[in-house]
Parts: C-alpha cells; sequence; structure tokens
C-alpha cells in the first residue's frame, strides 16, 4: 500500500512516542488487552523506566491516541490512533499479499470456473485467510449510463433535472437555481429558460454515457470558463446525481466469514451483532455505496481506502474497520473487494490481502477478455 498520511505524524510525536504508540497498538491488537506499562516494558526493549514510559502513555492519551476504559485499567487505542498507525507507523506484510495470490491461483485455475464462482471461491479464501468478513461485489460490466439530461424551471427558484438513463428509465430531481440565475421579475421567465437550456446543453456535453463509477472521477474544478460562476450548482448536481444513479443499481455481493469475526471480544454483545448481522442481510443497498464509490482523492493517495471506527456513515459500522479496493476491467473500476472486522483488526495483513485479491480479480478479467 503506498499511503498518503493524513498528517506528519513527525510533527506531532517524536520517535520515542512513535515507537510506544506503534508497540501499544500491536500489543492490543494481538491480545485484546488494555495495555500499560509494565506491559510494554516487560515486552519491548525500549531501555527506558516504566515511569518515562507511563508518563509517555499519559501524554498519548492526553493527545486523543489512546483512551482508558476504566481508571484502573491500561490504555487501548482510539480510532485517530489506529489511523495514525496505519498512515504512519506500520508496514504491510507482503507475505500475506503473496500467499493470498498463490492461493486463488491454485484454486481458482480450473476452466470450469465461470467468473461469478471464481468470485464465491475468492471471498471463502480471502475470508479464511483474513479472519474478517470478506464481500466482494459482481462486476457492473453494463452499469446504468446517463443517456440524456434536462434542466426544466419549476419556479423562479427551483428547476427539475430530468434524468434519462440508457435503459429509458426516468427520474426527476428537484433543484435549487443559483442565485445568480434567479430573477424577481416573472418577465424574466424567457431568460431563465434559455439560461437552462444552456447549462442542459453542458450537463450532456460532459456527462452524457459516463456511469456512477465515472462520475467520481470527474473534476468540476477544470470547468470551462463560460460556466466558471457555475461550479457550485454543477457540483451540487453532480452529488444528487450520484445519489439518484446508487439507488439505481442492483449488484450482487458476495459474504463469507460471518461466524469467524462474531466470534472477537468486541461482538461479545448481542446488539451490536443484531445490527451488523441485519446491516449484511437486510440492508445491503446502504453497505454498497461504503465499497463501491471511493473518492478520487482517496484512490490518488492509495489502492485501498479504510475507514475506522467512527469514520464509517452507519451507525452499526462503528465498531468495525471497513477495507475495500476496486477491481478493474480494463482502467473502469467494475467491482468491489472488501474486509469488515473490528477496530482491533490485524491492518498489516488485511490491507495487504484487499489489495492483492482486487489486483488478482483484475488481471483475471483481463485474462478473460
Amino acid at each position: 500500500m503506498t499511503a498518503q498520511p493524513i498528517m506528519n505524524v513527525t510533527t506531532l510525536l517524536n520517535q520515542r512516542h512513535q515507537d510506544i504508540l506503534r508497540a501499544t497498538v500491536q500489543h492490543y491488537i494481538a491480545t485484546a488487552e488494555p495495555v500499560g506499562s509494565k506491559t510494554l516494558v516487560k515486552e519491548y526493549d525500549f531501555m527506558v523506566s516504566s515511569a518515562t514510559i507511563r508518563n509517555t502513555l499519559g501524554k498519548l492519551e492526553k493527545a486523543g491516541f489512546l483512551y482508558q476504559p476504566h481508571t484502573s485499567a491500561g490504555r487501548i487505542p482510539s480510532d485517530f490512533g489506529y489511523r495514525i498507525y496505519v498512515d504512519n507507523l506500520m508496514t504491510p506484510n507482503q507475505k500475506r499479499a503473496k500467499q493470498i495470490k498463490q492461493n486463488l491461483s491454485q484454486q481458482l485455475q480450473q476452466k470450469t470456473y465461470n467468473f461469478e464462482t471464481a468470485l464465491q471461491r475468492a471471498t471463502q479464501i480471502l475470508a479464511n485467510l483474513s479472519g474478517y468478513i470478506a464481500l466482494i461485489t459482481l462486476p457492473q460490466t453494463s452499469p446504468n449510463q446517463l443517456r440524456h439530461l434536462q434542466l426544466i424551471p419549476v419556479s423562479s427558484k427551483q428547476a427539475m433535472l430530468l434524468v434519462v438513463t440508457d435503459s429509458y428509465q426516468t427520474q426527476s430531481i428537484v433543484v435549487d437555481i443559483p442565485a445568480s440565475l434567479v430573477r424577481d421579475n416573472e418577465e424574466e421567465q424567457d431568460w431563465l429558460e434559455e439560461e437552462l437550456h444552456i447549462l442542459s446543453n453542458f450537463l450532456n456535453s460532459q456527462l452524457k454515457g459516463k456511469s456512477l463509477l465515472e462520475l467520481n472521477h470527474l473534476d468540476w474544478e477544470k470547468i470551462d470558463q463560460d460556466f466558471i460562476n457555475y461550479a457550485d450548482f454543477l457540483k451540487s448536481l453532480l452529488k444528487q446525481l450520484q445519489t439518484y444513479l446508487k439507488t439505481s443499481i442492483s449488484t450482487q455481493m458476495m459474504i463469507h466469514g460471518v461466524s469467524e469475526v462474531l466470534r472477537q471480544p468486541e461482538f461479545s454483545q448481542l446488539q451490536q451483532v443484531q445490527m451488523l448481522l441485519h446491516l449484511l442481510e437486510e440492508e445491503q443497498d446502504k453497505l454498497l455505496p461504503l465499497i463501491l464509490n471511493i473518492p478520487e482523492s482517496e484512490l490518488c493517495n492509495r489502492r485501498v481506502t479504510l475507514k475506522i471506527g467512527t469514520e464509517n456513515p452507519l451507525e452499526s459500522m462503528r465498531p468495525c474497520s471497513l477495507i475495500s479496493a476496486t477491481y478493474c476491467q480494463g482502467h473502469i473500476p467494475v467491482g468491489s473487494v472488501g474486509l469488515i472486522g473490528p477496530t482491533r483488526m490485524l491492518y498489516e495483513n488485511t490491507i495487504p490481502l484487499v489489495e492483492s485479491t482486487a489486483d488478482y480479480l483484475s488481471e483475471a478479467l483481463a485474462s478473460i477478455n
């Protein structure tokens, strides 16, 4: 993984702080037990006193990297602490990346496998090697594409965006007209219609034939100078278009490994288990956008996307981390590979596992075609 840190850790932590934070995160991931200064002195060669480590743990807690589940306990990583660890202090285990590629190659070589069967097996292999919930979506080889868009005024301050896809599905979205187009004089209605007609032509020239996955790659910052005053309005339209297209996608998702991950101590509370199972079984439409739609900014910075704990927008995912990566047909992303596990996840292994699985599936699609 080529990670772009969310911030420069050296500006926040000196070398000792980094080493103690790394050891604390690693020990907690391995044991699920809060980590104290005595444990770190005993098991790690820091060459400093227990008092020094205790003082450092206190500073890390004050800075928000660690917290105490209760007063007499040691510390455990916060979501922010995990984020700093993953982005700055962790070394991915490339042996695991090679291992899953070997397993996939050995078990999916049979020519009798169609791609859907291969995805099912890949999901099982990924779950077994990681110990977490593996998710792989079937490829969207023919996603809904935009065929026609038209802005129609419905009042002096609102317009209706009419959307037609290549399957001739239609959808209307009501949007607020930008202030620069609003006129109090009703006689200016013809002028407004003409301006919306010009904007409609521009939208069609930019968006016709594009799918949801391709919309993520559009850059309205480089908009034509003639339309620069409408940049914010166009960005808002794009977000609403993406929301519409998300709801129109029918994507199958393979899931494996639920029983294994529910044995983790983080899922000892029945309510958390029920929420996660309900999400996986009944609300996949809410989960799909989290693993399918990776922002362009994140694609530029790393091969995988990682949402840790409270970074997840869904409440049922807050005790979890979600790692995902897209696999491609050519250069177009058509599906995603993901892992769900507790925030106390072995990130060194899981990140390269997801990345390598996505790479393998991209290669497999290329060989089919």
